[in-house]
């Protein structure tokens, strides 16, 4: 059997924690590069986009409170939109955990504090094979980060010399969103979900104000058709 230095292990840890993460560097480049654009023209200097995507690292939350931050919206409603829109952020780390027994809380904390939806999905799929730990899943998430953090930064700075609207970039949050949402269309009652919040939302934006009308639109529609689906189960099963 052949023996490896530890010298040899970590380059081949850096290795395949780089191979596995450059898919996600390579979607973070245009995407945070609109993310920073957008800020700019919110007004947000790239020294605060970039302190927002090392310390958030959210960006669907990051675009959500960049528009609220431009169209004036209270600091407790961007708070709590960006809060609801990232707990299932507590789902993903709670499935990474169960592949990370023995390793102390504050790495898994930090491991956690990394996570991203594409960082998720590439780590769970390689710790469900064997040869995958939390070093590995470190480099992906970190290699992520950076490249998430400079390309907002960089489109911060550029953003100045891109007219407003030019390009469609405004319509980046929107066209992301929309990206996500049809993602989720596995069955009749996503859809109707999704209709359902779009149809409460359209009413209590002209109700409430502010926007936590959304919040609100989103947790009724799924309350709602989680109640519909149990209420029809049980007459289903007493016919």
């Amino acid at each position: 059997m052949e023996n490896t230095s530890p010298e040899t292990d970590k380059k081949q840890e850096i290795r395949q924690g780089l191979f596995a993460a450059w898919p996600i560097c390579l979607g973070y480049i245009p995407l945070g590069l609109a993310c920073g654009v957008l800020a700019q023209k919110a007004g947000i200097n790239p020294l605060q986009i970039g302190l927002m995507s090392l310390l958030v690292f959210a960006g669907s939350g990051q675009f959500i409170a960049i528009s609220m931050i431009g169209g004036g919206a209270a600091v407790a409603s961007i708070i709590a939109t960006t809060m609801v829109v990232n707990l299932r952020h507590l789902l993903m780390s709670s499935s990474l955990a169960l592949h990370l027994g023995g390793t102390s809380k504050r790495k898994i904390s930090l491991f956690a504090a990394e996570i991203t939806d594409e960082t998720f999905a590439v780590n769970i799929s390689r710790f469900r094979n064997s040869g995958w730990d939390i070093k590995r899943g470190f480099i992906v998430n970190i290699a992520s980060h950076l490249t998430w953090t400079v390309s907002t930064i960089v489109g911060a700075y550029g953003g100045q010399f891109i007219p407003e609207g030019a390009f469609g970039i405004d319509y980046a949050l929107c066209a992301m969103f929309i990206g996500l949402l049809a993602l989720q269309f596995r069955g009749v009652k996503y859809v109707i979900t999704a209709v359902l919040g779009g149809v409460l939302a359209l009413i209590f934006s002209l109700l409430l104000p502010g926007n936590l009308y959304v919040i609100i639109a989103s947790i009724l529609a799924a309350a709602l058709v989680v109640v519909f689906r149990r209420y029809t189960g049980k007459r289903a099963a007493h016919v």
